[in-house]
């Protein structure tokens, strides 16, 4: 048994306990949440900072590591992709080590579940090892050609059978985003997803031109994709944000995941809620710096009553794969949001968003969660620059 005590304890489920002490047993589960002063302090590990939940980390391509540094930020959404496309070659050895190095670096900063998109079997050897809770979403598209559906189908359904995840973790075929899935895709990928319990992750509303495409028929996705021989004469405008093509062909009984946002409006957010009750909102807000030098508007988030979570994305979009600095990231450009929201977004809703939230996301008796110290937080828990993680269990 282990007796854990800080300055506070954030269960997140409930509210912050000042001295709290945080038992578990040698298997990590907790036992008890109580306040200092029931103990004798010499049988307690006592900490400077806060107690918090392991951070789940919602969207991230961990098959992208080897990348890092190797692509130009700031130049918005579509040269990056084009970069990535021409240059995600790389031996296997080197693939496999900077996916080892880049998972225990998540480990280190607190992470103990990742949703990680997958376009590759890359990850399923880490993955097997178990050593955090994965969902691993198989990623699905076929450039909105509807006569490629059945191919890009039958590609990717070999990739997921290819992933067998280790005890608690899962995986899942998903639509990739809007502006690459034909409604012959989606229906194949739903029909696939029947059973209940799933989570899909779309990738949503990143860059203008995803929108001008769906609104008005134009715009650069056009040229991106003659680059690749992909002819759109076929497609035609919706005449609404790229969401809503979205709405129309995911099914609204699974958990949806729309990850990014960062042209997401109050009216989009809305209509997605009345749309599902399932619905859950993916920031990454250092790859939205890296790639489009601009962050979605946590005001709508927040007066929506929006289910937000937090991913890293990868270190080819990202200089680190760390939650604390995301949250950094958002208490630095939109102070608003207050502290405790952010941890929130950082462990129980991911872990809710993920199907995850029987053993992870707060500090609850029965649950597994890991323990984080969060230290350097300001006396008005105020995260500051200086804010570092170190975990416990």
């Amino acid at each position: 048994m282990k007796k854990f005590s800080a300055d506070w304890v954030f269960p997140v489920s409930s509210e912050p306990i000042e001295n709290g002490v945080v038992i578990t047993d040698d298997t990590g589960t907790i036992l008890a949440i109580e306040r200092r002063e029931q103990h004798d302090p010499a049988s307690l590990d006592i900490r400077r900072g806060a107690l918090v939940p392991g951070f789940v980390n919602t969207h991230c391509h961990l098959e992208l590591s080897h990348m890092k540094g190797k692509v130009n930020t700031g130049t918005g959404l579509i040269p990056f992709i084009t970069s990535v496309v021409t240059q995600r070659n790389a031996s296997p050895e080197a693939i496999a080590d900077a996916i080892e190095q880049a998972e225990a670096e998540m480990l280190a900063g607190g992470i103990v579940a990742l949703g990680d998109i997958s376009n590759a079997p890359d990850t399923a050897e880490v993955k097997a090892k178990g050593r955090m809770r994965y969902y691993t979403f198989i990623e699905l598209f076929d450039f909105l050609q509807e006569t490629g559906a059945e191919k890009a189908f039958s590609d990717w359904l070999a990739v997921y059978e290819q992933h067998a995840p280790a005890p608690g973790s899962t995986k899942a075929l998903v639509p990739h985003a809007p502006y690459t899935v034909s409604k012959s895709l989606f229906q194949k990928i739903n029909d696939f997803n029947e059973k209940s319990g799933i989570t899909v992750s779309i990738h949503n509303q990143e860059t203008p031109p995803e929108n001008e495409l769906f609104e008005q028929g134009s715009g650069a996705f056009y040229d991106f994709y003659g680059k690749f021989n992909i002819s759109l004469e076929h497609f035609q405008p919706t005449g609404e944000p790229s969401i809503f093509y979205a709405l129309e062909h995911l099914n609204p009984t699974n958990r949806t995941l729309f990850v990014h946002n960062t042209l997401t409006t109050q009216t989009d957010i809305e209509a997605a809620h009345a749309w599902s009750p399932n619905v859950f909102w993916a920031t990454c807000p250092n790859a939205n710096l890296y790639i489009e030098n601009r962050l979605p508007d946590y005001r709508h988030f927040l007066d929506t009553n929006a289910r937000l979570t937090i991913g890293t994305d990868s270190l080819t979009s990202n200089w680190q794969l760390s939650i604390l600095e995301e949250m950094k990231t958002i208490a630095r450009y939109q102070s608003f949001v207050p502290f405790e929201t952010l941890l929130r977004w950082a462990t129980l809703n991911g872990a809710q968003a993920l199907g995850f939230d029987d053993t992870l996301g707060s500090l609850e008796v029965g649950k597994t969660p890991g323990i984080v110290l969060l230290q350097g937080l300001a006396p008005d828990f105020r995260l500051v620059a200086e804010a570092s993680v170190r975990r416990l269990v």
